[in-house]
């Protein structure tokens, strides 16, 4: 079959392991289902596991794609939930110390064909494209859990979002409009503030600009690059939620004002099966259209992969089928 995959781990050229072409049909075990993918959509960590990240290079071949949408044997449209858990375990699945993602140990979405779980695929709801049900599953996921499960926030106060243009952030700058937050969004260039005003954001700002006020939340995809100013942004008893650390790891904490503000910082990570499935029905029921920056047929994903890696996104990347 047809599929998009890493041929080997490629730490510092990740691409010259991107490979197009064909892989043997996938089996289907017991209580796993095929799904014929319509479309799918592209993660940053797409990008880890070329440079062999999260995976073990005994996995290599692997298809690449965590995320999305296609239909089953019996024709019935499904989004693939791309957290696989251990089947003994029995509490919140994100927590599940044996959990992967699609692409860790089994094979992705880019592909005519990608088997998982009965449980992973989700029904897909009447109002959404298969494009725009492709984006859902991770980088829209980990944002409703951000703001909705994880946040405390309520309609009408204040959350800040670090970078404009991401898949997350402007997840989060669609959701947080559409649930009556009052939004406000960081970006590195005029053009990606234009990105995140035209999504909803009630105000937009210079990365690191000092702010009118103080907001309830800051939403952290970026780490050390912006860590110093989420803090400083915050009110007393405000919340980080951070779910990435792009611009890397280890952003100092700046332990006086944490604690003497009360402030919280809170860790996020993807999301359930059945958050999923609140997702699909929130974006479906308020008519939100997902932000796509680039659709494009699966055969041409390098085009795809090298607009990531060279930061030219603004929005999710689509590869259909």
């Amino acid at each position: 079959m047809f599929a998009v995959y890493a041929a080997e781990p490629n730490a510092d050229a990740p691409l010259e392991s991107l490979r197009v072409g064909e892989r043997p049909e996938p089996q289907v075990p017991d209580g796993w289902v095929p799904v014929s993918v319509t479309a799918a959509s592209l993660n940053m960590h797409d990008l880890w596991t070329l440079r062999g990240v999260g995976i073990k290079p005994d996995q290599f071949p692997m298809i690449l794609g965590c995320d999305g949408a296609g239909t089953l044997p019996d024709g019935s449209g499904v989004v693939l939930h791309s957290v696989i858990g251990d089947p003994s375990w029995r509490g919140e699945e994100t927590l599940d110390p044996k959990r992967t993602l699609l692409t860790e140990k089994h094979q992705g979405t880019f592909a005519d064909t990608v088997v998982v779980p009965a449980r992973n695929a989700v029904p897909l709801p009447d109002g959404l494209t298969a494009a725009q049900a492709a984006v859902m599953g991770t980088a829209w996921l980990t944002a409703y859990r951000m703001l909705f499960v994880k946040s405390g926030l309520r309609p009408g106060q204040t959350m800040l979002v670090q970078g404009a243009s991401g898949g997350v952030s402007t997840a989060l700058v669609q959701l947080g409009k559409a649930a009556g937050m009052r939004v406000w969004v960081t970006g590195r260039t005029e053009e990606k503030r234009a990105l995140a005003a035209k999504l909803g954001a009630h105000a937009t700002f210079p990365s690191g600009e000092r702010l009118p006020e103080r907001v309830d939340a800051v939403f952290e995809t970026v780490g050390d690059a912006t860590w110093a100013h989420s803090m400083r942004a915050l009110k007393p008893g405000g919340a980080i939620i951070v779910s990435g650390a792009t611009s890397g790891p280890n952003p100092g904490a700046d332990l006086q004002r944490l604690f003497f503000l009360q402030l919280r910082v809170i860790g996020s990570t993807m999301g359930t099966r059945d958050e999923l499935a609140d997702l699909l029905a929130f974006v479906a029921n308020a008519g939100i259209d997902p932000e796509i920056g680039l659709e494009l047929p699966m055969e041409r994903a390098e085009e795809g992969f090298r607009a990531m890696l060279d930061g030219d996104t603004a929005g999710k990347i689509v590869f259909t089928r």
